[in-house]
């Protein structure tokens, strides 16, 4: 494929995820399929956590962040995506300033995951280590101090990764990517990238050191209270709470580090396309089934439900 080497040109060319004629189709209603469920199930949860006031509680409103940033990390992407594939490579054309606003997204989706799963793991550990000091620990400011530090932070070190980009002249005007990131921007300029290569490696390091870091250090010390305490359904609650969120967090490490694998085997780009596409849709479309099969109050929620839909029926008038 031929590159136009247009200098600085506002508009740009996205390579998008080439599939065969024959799995066209196939692909397209997964994607769209996914997207419809990740976009239900994750408004429902939300909604769900919004109006039933058993679950007001600091684990399920922190929780509330993931289904928001799956929703707004999954808009800005599979929709582009599923309108790209219908089209011929040569007609995927993205405006510079849509594909800043995609990358920023993207970056704001993978870091806050990250982020999010670490102020719900200090939630855990507070409820399980200090159960005592729990409601005075875990006040509703504290609930919204962490919640926007969570996204906070993420703002800073997405704004400051994508603005030492914006700052390069472009030289080139095609995306090797399914969708617009920090990677695939800057390589399209045939400036120095040094700056950049260093702050995204820099920033990868002490997210993953943190996070990893942050989930090592309360798990221990969860586990530790666990061996040592003689309270049964402590135990028990303890386990089902904490394997919820390791479940969601392994998920996450592992799609991203997949997706850093397949970077350093270049004959494998395909896989490494789908894996970023998959990095959106596996945990958002995961997150919510999880969460919802193992909390005891959103089960009795939809068995209320389901009870005061069969009741109905049966009410003759």
């Amino acid at each position: 494929m031929m590159e136009n080497f247009t200098y600085n040109s506002l508009t740009l060319q996205l390579e998008g995820l080439n599939v065969s004629k024959d799995s066209l189709y196939p692909a397209f209603l997964f994607f769209f399929f996914s997207y419809l469920f990740i976009m239900v199930a994750n408004v429902g949860i939300a909604f769900l956590v919004f109006i039933d006031k058993n679950l007001h509680q600091p684990m399920y409103l922190l929780f509330c962040n993931l289904p928001f940033n799956d929703i707004l990390g999954n808009s800005i992407m599979v929709p582009r995506l599923l309108v790209d594939m219908m089209q011929p490579p040569s007609e995927r054309l993205i405006s510079y300033y849509e594909c800043i606003v995609q990358a920023f997204t993207t970056h704001m989706f993978g870091t806050t995951s990250h982020t999010v799963l670490m102020i719900m793991a200090f939630d855990r550990y507070v409820a399980i280590c200090n159960p005592l000091r729990y409601a005075t620990i875990m006040t509703n400011k504290m609930v919204i101090k962490l919640t926007v530090s969570a996204w906070g932070v993420a703002f800073v070190l997405v704004g400051i990764l994508l603005g030492l980009t914006i700052r390069l002249n472009r030289c080139r005007t095609l995306i090797t990517n399914p969708y617009c990131d920090n990677a695939s921007l800057f390589k399209l300029s045939c400036e120095s990238v040094f700056i950049n290569n260093v702050y995204g490696l820099t920033f990868t390091v002490v997210l993953f050191t943190a996070s990893v870091g942050t989930i090592v250090l309360t798990y221990t010390k969860i586990t530790v209270v666990c061996l040592t305490s003689k309270n049964k359904s402590l135990n028990s609650k303890a386990l089902k709470t904490c394997s919820t969120h390791l479940i969601v967090y392994l998920i996450m490490i592992f799609n991203g580090m997949s997706i850093i694998t397949l970077h350093r085997f270049p004959k494998y780009s395909f896989y490494r396309k789908l894996s970023t596409v998959l990095f959106h849709i596996i945990p958002g479309s995961l997150n919510p089934i999880i969460y919802g099969l193992q909390s005891a109050e959103i089960r009795k929620f939809f068995l209320k439900m389901f009870q005061s839909k069969r009741i109905l029926p049966s009410i003759k008038i």
